[in-house]
């Protein structure tokens, strides 16, 4: 048997050289046993179901652990957000701050939630967010709103596409009094046509008030895209509610120079003092960790160029009620450092798709509601100001791990921290 890669293990090569394809027949036949691990049938939450469920789990686990006397007390509020429910898991939160915003809806000092499981993360953020402060807070501003959901329509031919959308773009005005029929909060505001051969892809862009909205946006073009089908004199021979064009949960190029959920850009002017106060470096060994990341994002291929925007956003996300698995687009973006004209750092973030609400989803949750209050931004009217707390958090979190990699503090912070 010729020597294994120490680099690298390729298993089936292994099990191909050990001639082992009986034993991959024996692993891989389906084994159509009935299994004895069914819970209850029912998604819902009532007091029958949770007792079925867990007269099966309680073997195997510590019940109190889940669900505990404080979640069975509130367990009626999760109701609308969970199926199958078995009880909340405890996240660790910390806090960040004071960050200072001055942005055109954010414009205040905030303590930031932080919910995570990673050492070290909330202290850098911690960090970044007091020399923000310190230089007198970041400028923030929401350049743009907008959720997506992109219909796909496959036709025979391209005529018949064509005369599809002849068809389509004098339906405009009847699409968006269907869109406004199935909701009180949110605007159909836009539609985009994009032909691909046979097959076209109508890009319905909605504003969605202080909700995240997908759901929304989901249910009122779903109502479209029935009439759609139900009225055109052109049949697409086959179609499905979403084509894949809108970037839902998923970084994409498109929306990194558009926007999904809401875009923001945030800059912040920092003194040589300051930096070597917080951050223990200069400016221009940070200008020049910028110019060598942004080399190697290129050669990697990442769309957009960040150090760990995912890090601030997930954190946030999970605090405060958010749908973390939108941290997939969210953490799209560009992030800039240079030398201003005083000999300080210039630095710069652009998320185009931040993906945040104040109300409804989790955000009515308890624990998650408390994570709001702290930051002030729960309820109606806030979801921007939000947005720009995201951004500037994002900043914070950049000029602290830069900081970190120029002064040789990095691994050294999380030994220190995650040891």
């Amino acid at each position: 048997m010729p020597k294994l890669n120490l680099h690298r293990r390729d298993y089936v090569s292994i099990l191909i050289q050990d001639d082992e394809s009986t034993k991959l027949e024996q692993i891989f036949k389906p084994n159509l046993s009935k299994s004895s691990l069914r819970l209850t049938p029912s998604p819902y939450l009532t007091e029958r179901n949770l007792e079925k469920r867990w007269s099966r789990l309680e073997s195997m686990t510590d019940k109190s652990e889940l669900l505990d006397p404080s979640t069975l007390e509130q367990k009626d509020a999760y109701s609308k957000n969970i199926e199958h429910f078995i009880g909340t898991v405890k996240v660790p939160v910390g806090i960040a701050g004071p960050l200072r915003v001055n942005g055109l809806f954010a414009q205040d000092d905030y303590l930031v939630p932080l919910a995570t499981t990673e050492a070290a993360l909330v202290a850098s953020y911690n960090r970044g967010s007091q020399l923000i402060t310190a230089a007198g807070g970041a400028s923030a501003m929401l350049l743009n709103e907008g959720v997506t959901r992109t219909p796909g329509f496959a036709f025979y031919s391209l005529k018949e596409a064509g005369e599809f959308v002849a068809w389509i773009v004098s339906q405009y005005d009847t699409f968006k009094d269907i869109a406004q029929s199935t909701t009180s909060h949110g605007k159909l505001t836009d539609i985009n046509v994009n032909i691909e051969g046979n097959h076209v892809y109508l890009v319905f862009e909605f504003l969605t008030g202080d909700a995240s909205g997908q759901n929304m946006v989901t249910i009122a073009t779903n109502a479209v895209f029935e009439y759609i089908l139900s009225t055109t004199p052109v049949a697409p021979e086959y179609a499905f509610l979403d084509g894949n064009l809108s970037g839902d949960k998923k970084p994409n190029a498109h929306s990194l120079r558009s926007v999904r959920g809401k875009k923001v850009t945030a800059e912040v002017h920092l003194s040589k003092e300051l930096i070597a106060k917080y951050l223990h470096t200069t400016p221009e060994k940070m200008m020049q960790f910028g110019q060598m990341t942004t080399v190697g994002g290129a050669l990697s291929g990442t769309i957009g160029i960040n150090a760990h925007y995912a890090n601030a956003l997930a954190a946030l996300y999970i605090a405060c009620g958010q749908d973390a698995a939108c941290v997939g687009e969210s953490a799209v973006g560009m992030t800039r450092m240079e030398i201003n004209k005083y000999g300080g750092l210039y630095a710069s973030v652009t998320l185009p798709n931040i993906m945040v609400g104040t109300v409804g989803g989790g955000t009515g949750l308890p624990s998650q509601k408390a994570c709001l209050d702290i930051l002030g931004l729960h309820g109606n009217g806030k979801s921007q100001a939000l947005a720009e707390v995201a951004a500037v958090l994002c900043l914070a979190g950049e000029l602290s791990i830069v900081g970190a990699f120029c002064a040789g503090h990095f691994s050294r912070a999380h030994h220190k921290l995650a040891r």
